[in-house]
């Protein structure tokens, strides 16, 4: 265990119960999200985590083995948090096989973000003073789609930045992305991250690692942090001297996966889902922080506590980075002027792993 985990494995936790609590969603991508928030009760508190399986087949499966009294979870008892997540290794926490691997490490990390939220409200803390850290106020960036339509358009990042001009932007560069498009991107100096996305595989957002498409994005976003390109043999002399401002997000569940990259990395984004444990979690944020490499959070479309949780970790261990975790608000299918402006604020009462907005 590494210091930061040591901080939080002896925390005493009694849970007696749990509820579950589908969520939807239309979003800006274009797609219905589902998530389900977990609950977990004891001792007169109440931790909640967020599940953020893509695939709403396995949040049905879920809802409908809750209803019919056929989800073996038994959670009931009294352990420290190390205690827990251990005993979760033997918890089916699916009915049936998920739709796709990733998505264990999604599940568990509902469970065990709402088994450390409760944790740490029946010890009367936070997350961050649990760490013998503070909360510091979050910078986020926006992360939408430009290509839900018939062709990619700027339009969505002028109605945003119409809303605050000083709002900065997370894309996702698609081989529809055309010079012009670009060139009109580049122009508003908002564009902080680009996310080729070449690591996914059958899914409908995958990228392949087109030599052309990485050039275009390197040379016409000079200052910007570029995500998830794929070192191949006709990449390769495209991303040399580049190297300082590349950064990965798919691949990072741990320590192991960091280090398999294939160059020491300058920048990570940090998904706490895809850990699965709070323990791969932490050991890997610290692994990182002695390294001197630059975090900053992501986040999977979370419509509740999933999000506050994402603000309590950045808020903690990288505020300033260029966080793809804008609240909620932003998800909304248009742009529109009832959002919170980039930093925010700590909360005046954090809870636990929540960062609750006023």
């Amino acid at each position: 265990m590494t210091d930061l985990y040591d901080r939080v494995a002896d925390l005493p936790l009694a849970v007696d119960g749990f509820a579950l609590d589908r969520h939807e969603m239309d979003t800006s991508a274009g797609f219905t999200r589902v998530t389900t928030v977990v609950e977990l009760r004891g001792d007169g508190e109440r931790g909640r985590g967020e599940d953020v399986t893509y695939d709403t087949e396995d949040h049905d499966r879920l809802r409908d083995a809750h209803a019919d009294g056929d989800l073996d979870w038994d959670l009931g008892g009294e352990y420290t948090f190390d205690e827990f997540s251990a005993a979760l290794d033997d918890v089916a926490l699916f009915p049936e096989p998920p739709e796709r691997e990733a998505s264990r490490h999604y599940r568990r990390w509902a469970v065990e973000s709402a088994a450390l939220d409760l944790a740490l409200r029946q010890a009367d803390t936070t997350f961050a003073a649990a760490l013998d850290r503070e909360y510091d106020p979050v910078r986020f960036v926006v992360s939408t789609r430009l290509d839900t339509g018939d062709e990619p358009s700027t339009d969505r990042i002028h109605r945003w930045l119409d809303v605050d001009p000083t709002m900065e932007f997370k894309l996702d560069p698609t081989a529809a992305w055309t010079r012009d498009l670009m060139d009109d991107l580049a122009a508003t100096d908002s564009v902080r991250i680009l996310d080729l996305k070449s690591y996914y595989e059958g899914t409908e957002v995958d990228t392949d690692a087109d030599p052309e498409r990485y050039r275009q994005v390197l040379e016409t976003f000079p200052d910007a942090v570029v995500e998830d390109a794929k070192f191949t043999d006709e990449t390769r002399p495209v991303l040399a001297g580049h190297e300082d401002r590349l950064s990965w997000d798919y691949p990072i569940t741990d320590v192991e996966s960091v280090q398999a990259l294939p160059i020491e990395p300058s920048w990570l984004n940090v998904k706490p889902s895809r850990f699965g444990t709070v323990a791969d979690l932490l050991d890997t944020v610290e692994y990182c922080l002695d390294r001197d490499i630059s975090l900053y959070g992501g986040g999977q479309y979370e419509l509740g506590v999933g999000r506050e949780h994402l603000h309590a970790v950045a808020s903690t261990f990288y505020p300033d980075g260029p966080n793809d975790i804008a609240p909620t608000a932003y998800h909304a299918p248009e742009p529109h002027s009832d959002v919170p402006a980039s930093p925010l604020a700590p909360p005046a009462e954090p809870v636990g792993l929540r960062w609750p907005r006023e």
